[in-house]
């Protein structure tokens, strides 16, 4: 593969107008007309091998330089479709999916990928054993069974066998998170050390079929992305994607507006509000899978009261927060699974009602209200809300103490199910509904000692009836009834139990306004470049 060196990175980036990041001043930069330039923090990125990228940086780079097995429509991101498969039956037990491979997909070497190319790189998922590997390990793979469980009969033929009869839309829904990128075979295992099949070397390079392939990868500085001539679709919009480091939003904000960057990705809701009169700069705001939620430990008395648990929701000023710190940011959404993605519940029926919630406590023999610690991470928008909601259910005679730490010692004491109240985040694993689910619905063992410990069991919640019905849904064979039993499960959530889905968290990115195609889709790993124009 062609390499750029750290100089010619440098003079590449100054060329395309990033002066500003370079120490240099001058007139305002222009980016060159081939070449889209991405300001962005990305020092999350540990890895670019799909079978270890957990990151979201690193998740949205792999997604444009290698093909998934299977994948979304980049125009409807509800509807799932072929990506390097064309088409998959099921056997009658359940056990078997039998996918037909797309012919004319080639590497960026000219060589067609083939089926024997996706069981290496499903395979070596398990065996490498990475982080996200257990998204096809619950399928019942192993390092020892692997490669029986993962085969390829032919070039066009790809054959996985499964412990039990999942949904055939949750297998392939797997199979569109990171861990289903085909690798080219024959060119990770050139560079392979030992049995690392590649590791190392897929570390800081590709062996993708996507619209790009990796250039070049400097820790905290720069990504280079060069258009693969050989790109199913048809050759990229532009020849050349470079995104560069940049850790401050306002740093961000200055190249964008000298025009030294064509996008910028982590401006602030204050500076997205500043530029709002410049007309040479386009807002772009898409929802992602990400939740925001109010939960308390049933383990206490007066929050296991299904009468609290139901005041506590109308005591949330939701909207409030919308309209004013949360703007554009954040939108209210009160199911566990966000708007945008097939399954999604977008029903909010809650809103602050203090008279309404009084009552409740009333009913519950808590007229007088009582005291209550909440547990909240010290980084925005953590603070904001929860001063907020220490406001409103102040208004019902509820005191709130807030308990701020860092986010990593908030979750140990949830984890530890030691909290009262906590405020927290969620983003799926992978684009499936039971990814969440699994997580708020799910609580097989309730017990202090437990070895599955989901959001649910983490609030001490014993639920299982709809433990029964979530895993129902995995091995519900139809595809529209397994999203229905999904909506039900969440609209059973939302009027009850100790979780209160609040927001759901919008994405926005910042571009010049020639600058036309950009995708940011669902999820951290569905940004599509590729079809991007300027």
């Amino acid at each position: 593969m062609f390499k750029i060196s750290r100089r010619d990175i440098g003079a590449l980036l100054i060329g395309a107008g990033l002066a500003a990041l370079a120490g240099v001043t001058g007139v305002q930069g222009a980016t060159p007309g081939d070449t889209l330039v991405m300001a962005k923090a990305i020092d999350d990125i540990i890895s670019l091998d799909p079978a270890e990228v957990y990151e979201f940086s690193g998740g949205e780079i792999i997604n444009n330089v290698y093909d998934r097995i299977m994948t979304f429509d980049p125009k409807d991101f509800t509807k799932l479709v072929g990506g390097a498969a064309e088409s998959y039956a099921v056997s009658d037990d359940g056990l078997t999916l039998t996918l037909k491979m797309r012919k004319g997909i080639k590497f960026p070497s000219g060589r067609e990928s083939t089926a024997g190319d996706a069981a290496f790189s499903l395979q070596r998922v398990v065996i490498l054993d990475k982080t996200p590997a257990f998204i096809l390990t619950q399928f019942g793979w192993t390092k020892d069974n692997v490669k029986e469980m993962v085969t390829a009969p032919d070039d066009s033929t790809l054959v996985l066998k499964i412990t039990k009869p999942f949904a055939p839309t949750f297998v392939l829904n797997c199979l569109t998170s990171g861990v289903g990128s085909v690798v080219d075979q024959e060119e990770a295992m050139k560079h392979a050390q030992g049995d690392d099949l590649g590791y190392n070397w897929l570390k800081t390079n590709s062996a993708g079929s996507g619209a790009y392939k990796v250039v070049s990868w400097n820790a905290k500085d720069s990504v280079v992305l060069e258009a693969n001539p050989n790109f199913h679709a048809g050759p990229a919009k532009l020849k050349r994607v470079v995104i560069r480091h940049a850790g401050e939003a306002t740093a961000q904000r200055l190249l964008l507006e000298k025009g030294d960057a064509d996008i910028a990705r982590n401006l602030t809701a204050d500076q997205i509000k500043a530029i709002a009169g410049n007309k040479e700069l386009v807002v772009q705001t898409e929802p992602k899978t990400n939740i925001y939620y109010f939960a308390v430990n049933v383990k206490d008395p007066t929050l296991a009261n299904p009468k609290v648990q139901q005041a506590l929701r109308w005591l949330i000023d939701y909207q409030g927060m919308e309209k004013t710190f949360l703007e554009g940011q954040f939108k209210v959404h009160q199911a566990f699974w966000g708007s945008g993605s097939a399954g999604a519940l977008d029903d909010t029926p809650f809103h602050l009602d203090v008279a309404k919630a009084k009552a409740l406590l009333a009913e519950a023999g808590v007229a007088n209200g009582f005291t209550i610690d909440i547990d909240v991470a010290n980084a925005p928008p953590f603070p904001d809300v929860a001063q907020s909601v220490q406001s409103t259910f102040g208004q019902a005679g509820i005191k709130v103490n807030l308990v701020q730490a860092d986010q990593r010692q908030v979750i140990t004491k949830y984890r530890a199910r030691k909290h009262q109240g906590v405020l927290l985040y969620w983003s799926p694993d992978y684009l499936d509904p039971h990814s969440t689910a699994d997580y708020f619905a799910r609580n097989p063992d309730n017990s202090d000692d437990a070895k599955t410990k989901t959001i649910a069991w983490r609030n001490s919640w014993d639920i299982p009836e709809l433990t029964k019905e979530t895993d129902a849904a995995l091995l519900e064979k139809d595809s529209t009834k397994r999203m229905g039993d999904y909506v039900t499960l969440q609209r059973k959530l939302q009027q009850a139990g100790p979780i209160m889905i609040m927001f759901q968290q919008n994405e926005q990115a910042v571009a010049r306004s020639n600058v036309k195609g950009f995708i940011l889709g669902p999820s951290f790993d569905t940004v599509v470049y590729w079809q991007t124009t300027k």
